[in-house]
């Protein structure tokens, strides 16, 4: 949870909300009333109006008589912001394009006030696959779609982005990593990021920018590579690479880059 402590106007009961809905996004699990005042290093008693209201608005779920979990309320709601809207609706059959030429997996990231964010996915169309969820948060400096989105934002905007991350504490991936801004320059100048996985053996991040005006990022594209050693007729990594560089001159051209072309 932020620090807030300097901050001059405060709203203790929606920050009490927020933190409730933040933890229950953090975890996989439902938890109880105690479990979460124990978390939130609060009472019991604290968040119960709380979470009463959560549960009464439809942000949050009891489920097996005295545990909590949130509902799909908050996905709704992004959803129905209109770029974001806008941006997977016009992805999606791109992607599903993709996936079906390459064989392979691919997912659409977003940066959003300090962390990089899933907003749409699509599984290969074989049994094996490696896939990221929608909803799911990565990082900035340690993935594919984190380094595409810093490469391919102005310099300014890339100030704003590194601060904010350390200023909404999203410390949850590595530290800023020597030579990154030669890195990032390289994948300007290429168009693309090629990098082994930081998470997964054997997984290769291939990475392109959704670009729009002024050649800055709207998004990132990335098929987490996986190669297939079972089958010789399927994309090796470099032709899934084109495919999906095709697949972000395509997504680039509808969302008003007109007639220009992404980085070659």
């Amino acid at each position: 949870m932020l620090d807030d402590n300097n901050d001059r106007y405060r709203a203790p009961a929606l920050d009490k909300g927020l933190d409730i809905l933040e933890l229950l996004a953090a975890t996989d699990q439902s938890m109880t009333q105690a479990e979460i005042a124990k978390a939130l290093n609060r009472s019991p008693n604290e968040i119960y109006r709380m979470l009463d209201r959560l549960v009464r608005r439809g942000y949050v779920a009891r489920v097996l008589g005295d545990r909590y979990e949130l509902t799909l309320r908050l996905f709704a709601l992004a959803h129905q912001h209109a770029p974001v809207r806008r941006l997977v609706s016009q992805a999606l059959p791109v992607m599903r394009n993709f996936s079906k030429d390459a064989e392979q997996a691919c997912h659409l990231a977003v940066y959003d006030r300090g962390r990089v964010v899933v907003v749409a996915q699509m599984d290969a169309p074989s049994y094996w696959s490696y896939s990221i969820r929608v909803g799911a948060h990565v990082g900035l400096y340690n993935t594919g779609s984190g380094h595409v989105l810093l490469a391919f934002a102005t310099p300014a905007l890339r100030a704003m982005m590194e601060a904010e991350r350390e200023r909404e504490g999203r410390m949850d991936d590595e530290a800023r990593p020597d030579g990154l801004d030669e890195r990032l320059a390289l994948i300007r100048l290429q168009g693309y990021e090629l990098m082994p996985s930081l998470q997964s053996e054997a997984v290769y991040n291939l990475s392109v920018p959704v670009l729009g005006a002024n050649d800055t990022a709207l998004g990132a594209l990335t098929c987490p590579f996986l190669p297939r050693i079972d089958r010789s007729n399927v994309p090796d990594m470099m032709e899934a690479l084109g495919i999906l560089r095709g697949a972000s001159r395509e997504l680039s051209q509808v969302l008003g880059r007109g007639d220009e072309q992404a980085p070659d």
